[in-house]
């Protein structure tokens, strides 16, 4: 499957959520949707956006909490899905875009192209919940599954080495500055009443 079929598949809970995306093509093709308040491209943190989805999470335990992460950004920071199973938070669903590359910085191929398997490492850290999925409709019952299950989650999609830069986009880019993001996120998380 294509990520920005995957990713217009689950829109509609992505716009209800807090939104953490890691940096390049995941990032580009949220953003080509037009843009949310609720949604944060963290850029020039490869690898980090679990551990900043899992702060958030454990900070406002009444957001459902949304991350987007890559294979290559989840292979950099494996320890990160400990942390996740440590804290266990039960309103964060991790999905992993699994295109068996780095994308973003020239399609060199990552350990999953050779068979590690990260739904089954994130099941050996301790992730309570685990799923895959291989089409739209795949990642649509297992996000539907994850948030009616109340419990930490990590969807590993299988998606193309593919990318086509959104209309207006330049590459592996969002339109929105980094700091003009933050500031914007942050506002909306304040905003946002505590349930």
């Amino acid at each position: 499957m294509k990520r920005l079929e995957a990713l217009r598949e689950i829109l509609p809970v992505l716009e209800e959520s807090v939104v953490v995306t890691i940096m390049g093509a995941v990032a580009a093709e949220l953003q080509s949707f037009g843009h949310r308040a609720n949604w944060f491209y963290l850029q020039h943190a490869m690898g980090l956006a679990s551990s900043l989805g899992l702060g958030i999470a454990l900070c406002r335990p009444d957001l459902r909490v949304i991350v987007l992460d890559g294979d290559g950004s989840l292979l950099m920071n494996l320890g990160g899905l400990t942390t996740l199973a440590r804290y266990r938070p039960p309103n964060l669903v991790h999905i992993v875009f699994d295109n068996e590359s780095l994308l973003s910085v020239g399609g060199f191929p990552t350990a999953t192209s050779t068979g590690s398997d990260l739904a089954a490492i994130a099941e050996g850290a301790g992730v309570p919940r685990t799923a895959r999925a291989d089409s739209p409709a795949d990642l649509q019952n297992a996000l539907d599954d994850a948030i009616a299950a109340g419990e930490l989650t990590t969807i590993v999609a299988s998606v193309e080495a593919h990318y086509e830069a959104p209309s207006g986009t330049a590459g592996f880019v969002t339109d929105l500055t980094l700091l003009e993001n933050r500031f914007q996120f942050a506002r909306h998380l304040r905003g946002l009443q505590r349930g």
